[in-house]
């Protein structure tokens, strides 16, 4: 009897990107990491293409990556970030599946999903097709292959989406237990209740769909499931595998499959060290003789089903009331504010029903003169999406357009698009999963939501905002400080609406302290100053030009002129005007230079008024990442002196702290303060230096500890990691650098004096890659009597053993 296991993982963030600038802005909650998706990248989705295994002793003695041994899926949103800012995870996640098919029989372990994680029972039938269709596109392009499976966001099923991923010819699909009704031996005419989650788990079914298809179902085990994301289960890998093997019965004679699934976050980010569970459970299951590791579509292919089931439509995994968890009060929360209420949920629900609706309208009114088919248009669209350039949008409007386009209609189809675009991503489940109406999930929806009003609006300059917000005020925050989602939507979400204009001002204001991003992008915008000048008084600096502001998604292009006054360190005003012609420009010009000789702003900024429409941008109006290089800047300059006075009375206090330490006493609170401020600052800056000073470094740390000085752990563990992976790196460019091994192993040294623990996974798999490329070769010439050889295999080994790693020579 065939007794396989399959470990399933969903992996999923939802888009975070400035919907105006398709750009993730820096996240404070994430800190010391840019953003979540970083965040959890540095947890999770790396560590597991290079997850550790450890001996007896607890020493490194292989990495492995996961994703090519268990089933898994990635949102399509979270592909996208990770191919444009980490490409090594993303290249290791696609090299996983190419290496589960030549492992599983031809079938691939990565599964497709519902494009943007919405939830397909409570969408409309287009919106679930074009949901499918934009899932499958987008993992054909990034696998090279046709999916086999499909991963439904939060398993969220009815019949019409079953029938819609067959008709797409999608296989399978996984469900949760609980949303099985009955089952049947094929052929057979009685029925077995298995409701409430009763259901042999372990083997596939068939479902007979509305449409005369069929689809194949495999329901993952719910206990297990639940022990490895809610019970610590992964706290030992020993325990895993024997929670997995626990799932057979020994009663069965025929073939079974224990298979879980889970929020992949599980392995690493939500239970730290999670992936090396994971890889140890692989690792001894791979070893048996009694199981084996598969995926569904292996298995499917060798046991196709043979029982029926029929389902309990509109039910889903997190949601023990079927899906109202994305639309009612239903009681399902995060349990972190357990006397809120969700009644926010249903009119947040109907405000975007009613909008989208509403943009259909408007998207066929305006599109259906330009377009043969807008519908089929819209479904292709994920093609240029996934390439932007040139030529593949102009090969998607000849395809799609009723006429030859004039740039003007192109601009107009391509903002049509990118309306319907964020009507899709403004209905992501997250938005409805949580507490209240003013979670960043749930104002990522609302900015959605807003760019697809923005674009209505230079469309058609109707106002069919106000008609959101009256029922966006219909839902209820729990915060005082919000009231309603109306003024969530105000707070959060107009301040970052971008358009041309606000670019071209972000171009300006940057520009004046960088002259070097006189052309530069800043997300889908880029800007082009064709003609910029500076011109300083005092304590006054101008800079002023013109500058050509583009929007790469839709070809929407002006020419501004620009004006940008500081006074003092961050006074700054910035005026932004159409462009009308070389004379308008050259008398724009003259008087500006003219003010400025006189030294007087306030002419400077009665100019402004002629030239500029009010109001006037300030720093407040730069993209978050650019404004926090400037503000640095500035209180750099600012505060350099007070940082070396802090220096001083904490040199001069060294031995009165001493003195406070050595007779049992606490330090008063100024002085633990200044202490804990210029040890963290003398630690980071530390760490940052070109060449560390372990000395310096050890000294610093054993201050701290007499004193119990608080570190500020989560940015100088950044810190310090950031620099080993860096230099990493550069050791991986050149192997041959035996002065980089060596001052890799003299940092090193500094981590067992630390008071935290660095997650050197990446350090260690680089490792191992050089090991694997480099180290036999080497060997063979230091036995050979190569003087290098001996001497590059000292350094190398003291570095391996450094890091806790067993090399197999």
């Amino acid at each position: 009897m065939e007794q396989a296991i399959c470990i399933h993982g969903h992996f999923y963030q939802p888009s975070r990107e400035n919907p105006w600038l398709e750009k993730i802005e820096i996240q404070k909650s994430a800190s010391p990491y840019h953003d979540w998706n970083e965040r959890i990248t540095a947890q999770c989705y790396g560590p597991n293409t290079a997850a550790r295994i450890l001996d007896a002793q607890n020493r490194i003695v292989q990495t492995v990556n996961n994703y090519a041994k268990m089933s898994f899926n990635f949102g399509p949103t979270l592909l996208s970030w990770l191919e444009q800012h980490e490409p090594e995870t993303y290249q290791a996640i696609l090299d996983a599946d190419k290496e589960s098919r030549q492992r599983f029989s031809g079938h691939g372990s990565a599964l497709a999903q519902a494009y943007n994680h919405m939830i397909m029972p409570l969408a409309n039938s287009r919106d679930k097709y074009t949901q499918i269709f934009w899932g499958i596109r987008d993992f054909e392009k990034r696998f090279g292959r046709k999916p086999e499976g499909m991963w439904l966001p939060e398993t969220a099923v009815d019949l019409e989406t079953l029938d819609l991923l067959s008709n797409q010819g999608i296989i399978f699909t996984i469900l949760a237990p609980n949303q099985a009704r009955r089952v049947r031996s094929m052929g057979t005419k009685s029925w077995e209740d298995v409701s409430g989650g009763k259901i042999d788990s372990t083997r596939p079914y068939n479902l007979r769909l509305p449409s005369g298809s069929s689809i194949a179902l495999f329901f993952f085990d719910g206990s297990i499931s639940r022990a490895i994301a809610f019970e610590g289960l992964l706290g030992k890998g020993k325990s895993f595998v024997r929670r997995l093997v626990s799932g057979f019965s020994n009663k069965q004679t025929k073939p079974q499959i224990v298979h879980v699934a889970t929020d992949g976050e599980s392995y690493g980010h939500h239970h730290r060290f999670g992936e090396m569970a994971l890889a140890y459970a692989i690792n001894t299951i791979e070893l048996s003789e009694s199981y084996r590791l598969t995926n569904y579509g292996e298995y499917l292919e060798k046991n196709p089903p043979e029982d029926e089931v029929k389902i309990i439509e509109y039910t889903a995994w997190s949601c023990a009331h079927g899906v109202d968890r994305w639309r009612y009060d239903c009681g399902c929360n995060s349990g972190k504010h357990p006397e809120w209420s969700q009644t926010w949920r249903e009119p947040l629900r109907k405000a975007m029903n009613r909008l989208r609706d509403k943009l259909s309208g408007i998207y066929i009114e305006k599109a259906d003169p330009l377009l043969d088919d807008p519908w089929k248009a819209r479904n292709q669209y994920i093609h240029v999406v996934l390439d932007r350039s040139d030529e593949s949008v102009e090969s998607f409007l000849r395809r799609f357009s009723k006429h030859t386009l004039s740039r003007d209609e192109k601009t107009t189809v391509l903002k049509l698009l990118e309306m319907q675009r964020h009507a899709q991503l403004m209905f992501t489940s997250c938005g409805w999963f949580f507490d209240d109406i003013s979670g960043i999930e749930t104002i990522q929806n609302l900015r959605h939501a807003a760019r697809a009003i923005h674009i209505t609006k230079e469309l058609t300059n109707r106002n069919i905002e106000s008609g959101f917000l009256k029922f966006l005020s219909q839902a209820k925050s729990n915060r005082s400080e919000y009231g309603d989602g109306r003024r969530v939507y105000v707070k959060h979400v107009k301040p970052t609406i971008f358009d041309l204009k606000r670019s071209c001002a972000h171009h300006a204001i940057y520009s004046h302290f960088y002259k070097d991003a006189t052309q530069a992008s800043l997300g889908c915008y880029s800007g082009n100053s064709e003609d910029y000048q500076v011109a300083e008084s005092q304590k006054t600096k101008l800079s002023f030009g013109r500058a050509v502001i583009w929007n790469n998604p839709t070809r929407d292009s002006a020419t501004f002129l620009f004006g940008v006054l500081q006074k003092g360190d961050y006074d700054i005003r910035c005026g932004i005007g159409k462009y009308k012609g070389k004379s308008y420009y050259e008398l724009f010009v003259r008087e500006l230079k003219d003010s400025l000789k006189k030294g007087k702003s306030l002419e400077t900024l009665k100019i402004f008024d002629r030239y500029f429409n009010r109001p006037l941008y300030k720093l407040n109006s730069v993209f978050q990442d650019q404004q926090q290089t400037i503000l640095k800047q500035i209180v750099n300059a600012k505060l350099s002196d007070t940082a070396s006075v802090y220096r001083q009375l904490y040199k001069k206090s060294s031995a009165l702290i001493k003195f406070i330490v050595d007779s049992g006493n606490p330090l008063p609170p100024f002085i633990y303060s200044l202490a804990q401020v210029v040890l963290n600052s003398d630690l980071l800056t530390a760490f940052e230096q070109s060449e560390i000073d372990t000395k310096h470094i050890k000294a610093l740390l054993k201050d701290a500890a007499i004193a119990e000085i608080s570190l500020d752990v989560s940015t100088l563990e950044y810190t310090l990691r950031k620099r080993l992976e860096n230099k990493m790196k550069q050791l991986m460019n050149n192997p041959d650098n035996l002065s980089m091994i060596h001052e890799l192993e003299g940092t090193v040294e500094i981590v067992d004096d630390l008071p935290f623990t660095l997650n050197l996974w990446k350090v260690q798999k680089d490792i191992f890659t050089i090991y694997r490329n480099r180290y036999h070769k080497t060997s063979k010439q230091a036995g050979e009597g190569n003087k290098k050889a001996k001497k590059w295999l000292k350094y190398f080994n003291n570095l391996a053993n450094k890091l806790s790693i067993r090399l197999q020579n």
